[in-house]
This record gives C-alpha cells, structure tokens and sequence, in this order.
C-alpha cells in the first residue's frame, strides 16, 4: 500500500511538470509577442525592447525555463503583464468563485444522479426509467454551452426568475451549476443505473430477497454498497471536468472564476497568469485523482490483495 501510494504521488510530480513545461513552451511560440500587447500600439521599438529586457522575454526559450522553474521553487509566479500585480494572488483571487460553482455542480449532480440511476434499475422498464435513459441521452448529446444558452433564455429571460449572470448568492449559481453539471450527471445516471442493474441481478442479491429481508435492507445495505464501487473511480474525473469545463460555463454567465481569467490572459498572452492558473488546477486534479485511488483500493479488498501479490 505504501510502495502504491509513493509510485502515484511520483508519477503525479511529473505529470504536473510534464504539463508546466508544455503550457511553458506553447506561451512562447505563440503568434502574439506580450512585449508589443503591453507596451501599446504606439509604442517605439525602444520601449518595447526595454519591456522585453525587464521580463527577460529578449532570453532564450530555455533560459525562460529555467528561470520559470527558479522562480516557481520560490514561491514566485511573476507579475501579470496585463493586470500588474502578482499572478498568484491574482488567480487565487479568483479561484474562491470557481471551486464554489465546481463543487455547487458536483453535489448537485453526485446526489441527483445517483437516485435517479438507482430509482431507474430498481423500476426498470416503466415510465421512470424511460424518462431516465431519455435524460442520460440528451445529457451526453447536447454541448453544455448550448444547454446554458437554453437556460439563460428560459428562465433569465422569458420567465424572469432567476439571473442570466454575475456573482451572488444562490439565485446566481443555481443556472451555472446545472449548465456545468448536465454531461457529467448523465454519466454518472447511466453508469449507477448498469451497476445496479447488475447487482441486482446477482445471486447474492436473490439469496438476501429469499431470506425475506427488506427490499430497503436489500437494495441500501446489500446492493448498493457493491454497485457504488465504480463510481468512486469517476470521482476524480467528474471533478476535472467540472474544471475544464467552467470555463466555457464561467464565459456564457459572466462567472469571475479562475476560467474566465486564464481565457482573458490567453487573449493578452499573459504568460504568468496562464502558468499559475494551469499549475494550480493541474495540481488538484492530479492530487484529487490520487486521493481517489487511494480510496479506491482502501474500499475494494479485491484489488488490495491484487497489489499485495504483484508487491
């Protein structure tokens, strides 16, 4: 378990580096030179030049690596070229708005999707269910900016009851949490209501139904106990894609999380925002996803023995 945990939280290091330096190096060979963004369309080359010289950008590529990863050991992420103020309490400044809407949209989706699949394979084959599998369809079907559209045009705009943007209270996050969560929550409803399906056909499951316990004891302490195990895996994932997808959601509502920012530093070729905000949401992910291994194996006895012999 200990050798498990050491080799992930090695692999997750270099994940985390391997994505550093391509974001690092895909900043530098894009088309826009932030000396000539910051300096202004009527600027002389002199200025411009001094700009380059203060933020070493007249260095070459690999001398900005190193002095990035120099720099990074430090603590330090450089100064936005655009904002001008450190870029990591500038994105940490940000990202209070989108760990609320990320994690709004995980609960929501994490506890409705789970009874719907559950109550799906328990009513299997009646009007629940094919409502069910119609929602898990158009929920992996529909682009989620094109759901959000849809939201802000019923609810913001014809009905009137709730805000089409901004930052708030819980009337503004209620619309960009269901736009964020609707193709993770159709996933996960697919992939409970398999899994409970599957269980409930087991043996086991008509053994506990002929020992005449309860169809709640069965279906709550037995079956579900079981079906849950493949979705601790999808944990992690759900999670990364509320991130990566929040910022398309955090664009349509006008959402001041840590997405709108970095898009706004890709259009400036604000390099240091873009790598702080890229190492601090890699750096989750890749921790959350070890936590979720690590859970993974601590709950499912099977593949802890399977370690232990390949230890």
């Amino acid at each position: 378990m200990q050798r498990f945990i050491i080799i992930r939280i090695i692999q997750s290091f270099f994940i985390i580096l391997g994505v550093l330096v391509f974001v690092f190096i895909l900043g530098r060979v894009g088309a826009n030179d932030p000396a000539i963004l910051m300096a202004g369309p009527d600027a002389e080359e002199e200025d411009i030049e001094e700009i380059r010289r203060v933020y070493g950008l007249d260095k070459p590529v690999i001398i900005q690596l190193g002095y990035f990863f120099r720099e990074l050991a430090k603590g330090n992420f450089g100064r936005s070229y655009n904002w001008d103020q450190p870029a990591l309490s500038l994105v940490l400044s940000r990202f209070p708005a989108t760990i609320k809407l990320s994690l709004v949209a995980f609960f929501m989706v994490w506890t409705i999707s789970i009874c719907l699949g559950i109550l799906s394979a328990v009513k299997r084959g009646t009007w629940v269910d094919t409502i069910t599998r119609v929602y898990v369809f158009s929920g992996q079907s529909i682009p989620n900016f094109w759901f959000a559209l849809i939201l802000i045009l019923i609810f913001g705009v014809k009905l009137g009851v709730l805000p089409t943007s901004g930052y708030g209270g819980l009337r503004h996050i209620i619309l960009p949490a269901i736009a964020l969560g609707l193709f993770g929550g159709a996933g996960l409803t697919r992939l409970t209501r398999s899994g409970m399906i599957n269980v409930l056909d087991s043996e086991y499951i008509k053994m506990a139904r002929a020992k005449g316990l309860r169809e709640r004891t069965v279906l709550f302490k037995h079956a579900l106990k079981n079906g849950a195990i493949p979705l601790v895996t999808l944990m992690g994932p759900l999670m990364a894609g509320m991130f990566s997808g929040s910022l398309i959601i955090e664009l349509v509502f006008a959402w001041p999380g840590i997405g709108r920012l970095t898009y706004q530093a890709v259009l400036n070729s604000d390099f240091p925002v873009v790598q702080c905000a890229v190492f601090i949401s890699t750096t989750l992910l890749v921790f959350g996803n070890l936590a979720v291994d690590i859970i993974y194996v601590l709950i499912d006895p099977r593949i802890r023995s399977f370690r232990r012999r390949r230890a």
